[in-house]
């Protein structure tokens, strides 16, 4: 059975955890897929927009408990193979040009919240319980838990959710910042997809140049800074949309974004 599966139709690709009898849990399987969805996503230059859902109840467990039981002495090694592609993936996909919406309902644990907290926009049911998980089991972090909630939260808050392994519902996530907006679970996926949409329609060159824009601003001295959202800019004014965005303010007329 597989673990994801992925579709891309008028510059939308839908990515989905589709292991729902198992509540979505990362195991080799799913990682490698993530992978492999992740090379593919970054390659196409039709990918204007990513919707990112889950099937099932629940968007994700977190790790796989029983899988890793069954690992015994072996384990450190598959944590090592299991991180050596889901790290890839989440790299590729925070680089690439395409932003990311999310839809969580459901519990979303461990890894399958950092997952989550790492796309631009997340939609949360107002269902959704959002758990650290790691510490609960005796275990540390991975897929990038103390980049993304650090990001979203803020370094102390980060710090207090997952060395207490607290669980937030969806009001205090969205307080947290963790979420962007609750909405009741019948309109969830809905809701996320009119986003998502919205993104496949706009300027992708410019959308690809912010986010990588974002993700040095946190480490990077001042001038490092200025001189990088130079360069970007500079790059995303030989664009058509750049352009097209010129010409339809000066029309006064809604703007025709290609993605080029």
């Amino acid at each position: 059975m597989i673990a994801t599966a992925l579709t891309v139709e008028n510059g939308l690709a839908r990515l989905r955890f589709t292991d729902a009898a198992n509540a979505n849990p990362i195991n080799r399987r799913l990682c490698d897929e993530l992978c492999d969805q992740a090379v593919e996503l970054s390659s196409r230059s039709d990918v204007r927009a990513v919707l990112v859902t889950a099937d099932g109840k629940h968007f994700g467990f977190g790790g796989d408990i029983a899988h890793f039981n069954q690992q015994g002495d072996q384990l450190p090694a598959e944590i090592k193979r299991m991180t050596a592609t889901i790290h890839s993936a989440i790299t590729r996909l925070q680089r690439m040009d395409a932003p990311m919406v999310v839809a969580v309902q459901g519990v979303c644990a461990g890894g399958s919240a950092a997952f989550a907290a790492g796309c631009d926009v997340v939609i949360s049911a107002d269902n959704t319980r959002w758990v650290a998980a790691y510490t609960g089991i005796g275990y540390s972090t991975d897929a990038s838990a103390t980049v993304m909630f650090s990001r979203r939260m803020g370094l102390a808050r980060a710090r207090n959710f997952l060395l207490r392994n607290q669980t937030l519902d969806a009001q205090a996530a969205l307080a947290a910042g963790l979420v962007d907006e609750v909405v009741p679970a019948d309109q969830l996926i809905a809701h996320a997809e009119q986003i998502a949409q919205q993104f496949a329609q706009g300027p992708t060159k410019a959308y690809g140049e912010v986010r990588r824009l974002l993700l040095s601003v946190q480490d990077q001295p001042l001038e490092t800074q200025l001189e990088l959202e130079a360069q970007a800019l500079a790059r995303v004014a030989a664009t058509d949309d750049a352009r097209e965005g010129l010409r339809s303010f000066s029309e006064k007329r809604k703007p025709n974004f290609t993605g080029r």
